[in-house]
């Protein structure tokens, strides 16, 4: 249909949340990675500029469509060469104490039997955006959630094909996984208490099982919490910015760890790991932008990987990224 969506630079999109916040005005929001390209819209609007978006306890879209065929995708990912050369950069940074964890991702072009909006309705997952003819996102991972003045986020790492055997015990006790989830929950309860107080971990490495089109995945979370300062809302937008990037998909320390990723990787992530949500007037929700699908010209990318540690091994994490080339459509 043609859908420009406005774009905000960080300015022009921290102060309409701050505006929209302090005086109660529902909206959605789209993040990117570098926090550069934005979108914040009124929710009375958002459906019909195209910006679809489902969470737990809302929906802005009508949209439906059930269809019988069953899901094929192909997948064309970057050669393992290609892959190693960036695992050797990254990893040779972490021994060298400038990074403790690193998210490594790269694009994998895919061939699918589904259009984003069938992909968008039929996909089961707790958080859900799709920007017509652009981008769709079904992320397993919730970013922050604020209900009064407590503020919860959720951050995920950990991932494992459930038919492995004994897969559950697999994960919680694998040493690289295990520190992996670690650094980022320390990650996130730093940087919840730039903008809360009293924060603590309130659930620690639980699992969830995640249904793909091609079998299941099990993926281990924690939750951390805090509580936030009255008339937070005025300043909705600079506390939202000040966690940004989210942890779970840079990695620690922030600043010198996405300097190796840029050079690493070398391309834009753009959407793809940014942020997406929803304010109602009192209470916001949101979630990480993994778990995406982009469309570039006639040609579509999912765009996933995994994080690094100095324990890793490039042909597990190979796997990884790959194993996370999915739809939750079964």
């Amino acid at each position: 249909m043609g859908y420009k969506l406005k774009r905000h630079t960080r300015e022009e999109t921290i102060s309409l949340m701050n505006q929209y916040g302090s005086n109660g005005t529902p909206f959605l929001f789209l993040i990117s990675f570098e926090g550069d390209q934005n979108c914040v819209i009124k929710r009375s609007v958002s459906e019909s500029e195209g910006f679809h978006m489902e969470m737990p306890g809302f929906s802005n879209h009508q949209l439906f469509m059930t269809l019988p065929h069953p899901v094929s995708m192909n997948k064309f990912p970057i050669g393992m060469e290609r892959y190693r050369h960036a695992f050797d950069q990254v990893t040779s940074q972490i021994l060298y104490g400038n990074s403790f964890l690193l998210n490594l991702t790269f694009p994998t072009e895919i061939q699918i039997n589904c259009s984003l909006e069938e992909i968008f309705t039929r996909s089961r997952a707790p958080f859900k955006l799709f920007l017509e003819d652009e981008l769709v996102v079904f992320s397993p991972e919730r970013f922050i959630r604020i209900e009064g003045n407590t503020i919860t986020s959720n951050p995920m790492k950990g991932t494992i094909d459930a038919m492995i055997p004994g897969a559950h015990a697999k994960l919680t006790s694998d040493l690289k996984e295990d520190a992996e989830h670690n650094t980022i929950v320390d990650l996130i309860r730093n940087d919840l208490s730039i903008v809360a107080t009293n924060v603590r971990v309130k659930r620690f490495k639980y699992i969830d099982r995640i249904r793909t089109h091609k079998g299941e995945l099990l993926q281990m979370s924690s939750e951390i919490t805090g509580n936030l300062p009255d008339g937070f809302e005025n300043r909705l937008g600079e506390m939202i910015f000040s966690l940004l990037p989210a942890g779970s998909i840079c990695g620690a320390p922030k600043l010198k760890t996405l300097e190796i990723i840029r050079e690493a990787e070398q391309y834009k992530r753009g959407y793809y790991t940014g942020i997406f949500g929803h304010w109602d007037g009192t209470c916001l929700d949101s979630a990480v932008a993994i778990r995406y699908i982009e469309k570039d010209g006639d040609h579509l990318f999912f765009k996933s990987g995994g994080g690094i540690t100095f324990q890793s091994q490039y042909e597990r994490e190979y796997e990884e990224m790959l194993n996370k080339v999915y739809v939750p459509i079964y």
